[in-house]
């Protein structure tokens, strides 16, 4: 089976194996895990920040974000297809009794004139207890429901600059910026610059089992810690995790680009199909979401499946896939066969 449904999918590598098992642990909620603690430093200086804190999934890091810079009742603002959005289960809701005010992207990347028309104009005339006070802005980087878009580093400046102007805190789901660094060239801390908090995972891509981090200033991040244990994410000897992460960030971080090659070349070789509709030129990173143009998008991926390709179907006619380091260049033309050999029986005129 090539397993195109998620970089999630990978498995440690012998080398990461070896790591976890050597590593040396201590307690983590007594702070005492020198492997957690070593993680903890090497994130915080690869984005430019004063410290950050390992947790357990990227869902928390993102929480956890939201919490520390917002109290119930308070308004964030986050683009409608986001993860924070739509795969965190309502966390924001549940967790943090925050109201989302979703903006308007175009594969995930929104303006900031998007910002100032949510954020809205005060007038004397208009009591100001009637809406909630607006205190967060969200951007992800890459964008998953985007296609795996990076933000150009001008665009998101712009929009990061009037979040400040209108007094908001600014929260980077980079789950993935390992990916959007090496596709752009522009690096994790230029891109974490402008923004409070930052989170980054080490399962998506970098290929850990486990693992997510949320990075950003002392006061910050030390309000994070008691959140992550209110939320259930104090771990014990959680080392063996935390040595997997410092693998993958030494060995794997530097390949990332073999991912974002393979992509394109999938793009490329999808947009040779009758049947399927993509712009290479939408792939961004090591994410390549398109079309069916005629029948269903779940029989489709239903009918891959069979022939030995495994990929996401969402909604009635989109379909994801997802490079990874466990994804060679011949798994790469042989998923393509294998498509190509399906679409006339799975796509059917509807």
């Amino acid at each position: 089976m090539i397993d195109l449904r998620s970089d999630t999918v990978t498995k440690p590598t012998p080398g990461m194996r070896a790591a976890m098992a050597a590593a040396d642990v201590g307690d983590d909620v007594y702070g005492e895990d020198p492997a957690v603690n070593e993680l903890e430093a090497r994130t915080a200086q690869l984005l430019g920040k004063e410290d950050a804190v390992f947790v357990p999934t990227g869902t928390m890091s993102n929480q956890i974000g939201i919490r520390i810079h917002t109290e119930p009742g308070d308004l964030a603002l986050v683009e409608g297809t986001a993860h924070i959005v739509a795969n965190e289960g309502g966390g924001a809701a549940a967790i943090s009794g925050v109201t989302i005010r979703p903006l308007r992207g175009v594969r995930g990347v929104f303006t900031a004139d998007e910002v100032d028309a949510a954020v809205g104009v005060s007038h004397p005339f208009k009591p100001t207890t009637l809406s909630p006070p607006p205190r967060l802005l969200c951007v992800e980087n890459t964008h998953n429901a985007g296609g795996g878009t990076v933000w150009p580093l001008e665009s998101m400046h712009a929009v990061c600059q009037a979040g400040r102007r209108h007094g908001l805190a600014l929260h980077l789901d980079g789950a993935r910026l390992w990916h959007a660094s090496a596709a752009s060239g522009v690096t994790e801390r230029e891109f974490a610059e402008p923004f409070d908090t930052v989170n980054v995972c080490f399962s998506k891509g970098l290929g850990a089992p486990v693992g997510s981090a949320l990075a950003g200033g002392r006061a910050l991040i030390a309000r994070a810690r008691r959140f992550k244990q209110q939320f259930g994410g104090g771990m014990r000897q959680a080392g063996v995790l935390a040595a997997s992460a410092l693998y993958a960030l030494e060995n794997h971080r530097p390949h990332l680009a073999e991912d974002v090659r393979r992509a394109q070349t999938l793009a490329k070789g999808l947009a040779t199909l009758e049947g399927i509709d993509i712009d290479p030129a939408d792939v961004h990173s090591n994410i390549v979401r398109f079309s069916v143009t005629s029948g269903r998008a779940p029989a489709f991926a239903e009918a891959c499946h069979a022939a030995g390709v495994h990929m996401i179907p969402g909604g009635a006619r989109g379909v994801r896939a997802v490079l990874h380091r466990d994804i060679s260049d011949e798994d790469v033309a042989r998923a393509l066969d294998q498509i190509a050999s399906v679409l006339p029986q799975a796509v059917p005129s509807a």
